[in-house]
Order: C-alpha cells, then sequence, then structure tokens
C-alpha cells in the first residue's frame, strides 16, 4: 500500500476543534432538555449560515456572479466567516483551484481520484492546505477588511458562538452553535462528495459533476452541480423552474431592495448545451465594490 504523503495526513493538533464541535454536537441531546424551539434555533443558525457560504463565499467571492457594495461585500464576508470553514480568502482561492483542475490529479478534492472520505473531509483536515493561496485572489486581496478577516477568522466564530450564550445560555449556545455546525459542515462538504458521484448529468462537462434536487435542497441551491460546472459564473444555479435554488431567491429580494446588483444569468445557448464556459475554472472577470 502506498504511503499517505505527509502533507495530506491530518493535523491532528489543529483538528481538535473539528472533532470536538462533532463532539459536543452529538451530546447536546444529553446535556440539555430537548425542546422544539433548540431544533427551530439550530435549523435558522443552519439556514443563514448556509446562505453565507453559497451566496457569499461560492457565488460572489469565488465567482464573482453578482455584484454589490464594499459595506454588503464585507457583511457577506463575515456571515459566511460564522460558518467555521476558514478564511473567506482560504475558501474562495481553493475553490477557484476546484474548479481549474476539477476531477484531475490536481483537484484538491476529488472524489474521483482520491475517494469519497478524502473529498468529503480528509483534504480540509490536511496539512497540505492550511496556507491561502493570495495569487488566486489577487482582485479579493486589495481589500484589507478581507485579508483582516482571513487572519483573524476565528475571532468571528468565536463571537458568534460566545453571542448564542449571552442571548440564551448553554441550550442555545449547544443548539445554535455546536449542532448546526456540524450539520452545516456536512452540507456543505456533501456538494465536494456526492455531487461528483451521485445524480444527473445535463451537461457533458469534462469532470464527474451532477446535479441533485436532494442536495440542492439540504444546500439552498448548491445541489445543482452540473449547471455550475458547466457554467460558472451564474448567480444562479437552478436554471429551470423545477431547479429549487433558495439562494438565488433570496439574491433575487436583495436585489429589489439594492443591496445587490447585476445577477448574471447563463445564456440561452448555455441553456441548451450549445455553449459550455468558454474557460474552464476561471473566475468572472473583476467587479468594483461600489
Amino acid at each position: 500500500m502506498a504511503q499517505l504523503d505527509p502533507l495530506d495526513r491530518p493535523a491532528w493538533k489543529a483538528s481538535v476543534p473539528f472533532w470536538l464541535v462533532h463532539a459536543v454536537a452529538l451530546a447536546t441531546p444529553f446535556l440539555t432538555p430537548f425542546g422544539w424551539e433548540w431544533v427551530a434555533l439550530a435549523a435558522a443558525s443552519y439556514a443563514i449560515r448556509m446562505f453565507g457560504i453559497t451566496a457569499g463565499f461560492h457565488r460572489y467571492f469565488s465567482h464573482r456572479s453578482y455584484r454589490t457594495g464594499r459595506a454588503f461585500q464585507l457583511f457577506l464576508a463575515v456571515l459566511g466567516t460564522t460558518s467555521a470553514q476558514k478564511g473567506v480568502l482560504w475558501w474562495a482561492a481553493h475553490h477557484r483551484h476546484h474548479h481549474r483542475t476539477s476531477d484531475t490529479a490536481d483537484d484538491i478534492h476529488s472524489p474521483i481520484v482520491r475517494g469519497f472520505w478524502w473529498s468529503h473531509v480528509g483534504w480540509i483536515l490536511a496539512r497540505r492546505y492550511d496556507e491561502t493561496r493570495l495569487e488566486r485572489v489577487k482582485d479579493l486581496a486589495r481589500f484589507p477588511e478581507l485579508l483582516w478577516l482571513d487572519r483573524n477568522h476565528l475571532w468571528v466564530v468565536s463571537g458568534y458562538a460566545a453571542a448564542f450564550y449571552l442571548a440564551g445560555g448553554m441550550p442555545a449556545l449547544l443548539w445554535g452553535f455546536f449542532v448546526s455546525t456540524a450539520f452545516l459542515w456536512h452540507g456543505t462538504f456533501l456538494v465536494n462528495s456526492l455531487t461528483h458521484l451521485f445524480g444527473k448529468r445535463r451537461y457533458p462537462t469534462a469532470d464527474h459533476s451532477r446535479n441533485s434536487l436532494l442536495i440542492a435542497l439540504v444546500t439552498l441551491g448548491e445541489g445543482w452541480h452540473n449547471n455550475h460546472h458547466h457554467y460558472q459564473s451564474t448567480a444562479n444555479q437552478g436554471w429551470f423552474w423545477w431547479e429549487v435554488d433558495v439562494s438565488y431567491y433570496v439574491l433575487r429580494g436583495l436585489a429589489l431592495l439594492g443591496l445587490v446588483r447585476d445577477l448574471r444569468l447563463p445564456p440561452r445557448a448555455v441553456l441548451e448545451g450549445r455553449e459550455g464556459d468558454p474557460q474552464p475554472g476561471a473566475t468572472a472577470p473583476a467587479l468594483e465594490a461600489w
């Protein structure tokens, strides 16, 4: 059996908080009396932060699929950071690399090349990917507030957790932060793993991306992954009326309020499969935050 590269092994000390969150989440029903209000709190915390990942970290920062002002850009960055998935620049840089190398030997989390466990959890715990690759996000790194947030993401996560404790004591902390965070992680990770293994392929992309209604429901619209890999710089990932995309519906509402604008949509030729992404793996042109 081939030896695992030391850089691909879990950074066990640095990974302690990851496993601790899971342990506390599993123990929560035994640590505090059950109440549906706590389940609702966990679900709300999950949904709000999932939007921060899908509409913020993914569709805005990674792909620049719409425009917004600098203040709301910072809000999206902070909201996504509360998900405890490292910094905004770290997230976007690694995701852009994934699109450039999807399902090849250079892809950081391909289940086709490295298997389910690696694509779902292993890569994010590995020493190899600790560094934020700023050269991949030069358009974002010019904002000093995003650089600061990327370097100090743990302060944001800690503040989010503390807010639950101050507002509702230990039950609010356990359900609103620990339980929702564990579910949020695995909901997000499903896009890296299962949407390259199970589902339907509408478009013959060079990778193994697939569409899944179930994962779209869990992730507020990210399950239409084959659509996304076919043409990545769109604000919507559900392209047809039956493809549920909650994140896009919220973005449409925010556009009506004037908080976001210029939502990119797939051209008709793309929808019909006559055209694909002209530069697979490339991000949309850099946009100014006004």
